[in-house]
């Protein structure tokens, strides 16, 4: 009897579930069983009027798409042009309307490396060049690097040897250590990630005056200096994977220009910071796709230069509610901030490895 209890019992389950999926109103809801007393679970939210067809996929699909759209279309113009009333509504609490600001924030990240790989940055290509003679030099690099590991390998085999006699060769090991630095250069030229000339002409340390006395920064001082033009594009590489350290990095700073009022606190200074960044990335992928399609570098440099502090200070002026003096000194002080996060995250990559 309990069996066939049972069996009925799922039954009717299976039968519930296949009357919600061809449309019908059940009277509980399939996701958390709560009872429903309208088309919607007054619990969990979830519709009680469900499809489980092919054009009922494609709704969703297209009903996510447009939806994400449309909050995009109310959250874009204002985070450009009314930063601040952007920050102030979400803050107090307008959600459905506008994209949340980590979500904008790592969809700016992930548009502008696309872009970068495909256009360059806001200055042009980063791998340009005859195609012919890229093509031959990406050649060479693949010859290069098949000889560069037969050297890697009769080195190593050494290494090993002299390891188990209890022995060491400094030498040997630096000599490892530079194969294994080109190597890793001719695989990014094999790869097409770096221009074929990837020797670009190094900076001499002492004359720059970047000795810093501390012998481990200074190595990788010396190392980037070596070839900044790898340096560079390491750098740029950990750049994206590590930018959402910005936002943490920024907030001691934000908070010093408020450290009197009780009004506000770290979270409102996350979303402002995370808006202001997403605003910041946005731009320089409009300026690169602008620059690929012919725009001019001196208007490239002008927007550069003039709209970060311009939207700053709209930015703090609209979500702090302060007055044009207030938020103008608070600009200044954010751009100077803004460039000491700037050298703090950049000690951070090296740190981490870039």
């Amino acid at each position: 009897m309990a069996d066939v209890a049972t069996g009925g019992l799922a039954a009717g389950a299976i039968d519930g579930a296949g009357k919600a999926g061809r449309g019908e109103h059940g009277s509980h809801c399939l996701n958390c069983h709560a009872e429903l007393i309208g088309p919607h679970c007054h619990q969990c939210g979830q519709s009680a009027h469900l499809h489980r067809t092919a054009s009922a996929l494609f709704h969703d699909i297209a009903h996510g798409v447009f939806h994400f759209e449309g909050r995009t279309w109310h959250t874009i113009p204002l985070l450009f042009w009314r930063p601040g009333e952007l920050t102030r509504r979400y803050v107090q609490g307008e959600r459905v309307n506008f994209v949340s600001p980590m979500a904008l924030f790592l969809f700016s990240v992930f548009l502008m490396v696309a872009v970068f790989g495909m256009l360059g940055g806001p200055f042009g290509p980063l791998n340009s060049g005859d195609a012919v003679q890229i093509a031959k030099a990406r050649t060479d690099a693949a010859n290069q690097l098949t000889a560069l590991e037969a050297e890697m390998k009769a080195l190593q085999a050494k290494k090993a040897g002299l390891k188990a006699k209890g022995q060491k060769d400094p030498a040997l090991n630096e000599r490892l250590g530079d194969l294994m630095s080109r190597e890793a250069e001719l695989r990014l030229v094999t790869k097409g990630l770096l221009k074929p000339n990837i020797r670009s002409e190094p900076i001499d340390v002492d004359k720059a005056g970047l000795r810093t006395g501390v012998p481990g920064v200074d190595h990788v001082i010396q190392h980037a200096a070596d070839n900044p033009e790898l340096a560079a594009y390491k750098l740029q590489s950990s750049a994206y994977k590590f930018s959402w350290a910005l936002i943490p990095i920024s907030l001691p700073f934000i908070w010093m220009l408020f450290a009197f009022r009780r009004d506000v606190g770290l979270y409102d200074h996350a979303i402002f910071a995370t808006y202001s960044l997403s605003a910041m990335t946005l731009m320089v992928v409009g300026l690169s796709i602008g620059s690929a399609i012919g725009l001019w570098g001196w208007v490239v440099g002008s927007v550069l230069v003039f709209f970060p502090p311009w939207h700053m200070y709209r930015q703090l002026k609209g979500a702090y509610r302060l007055s044009r003096f207030a938020a103008l000194w608070r600009t200044f002080a954010l751009i100077v901030s803004a460039y000491t996060a700037a050298l703090i995250f950049f000690i951070f990559l090296v740190t981490m490895g870039a």
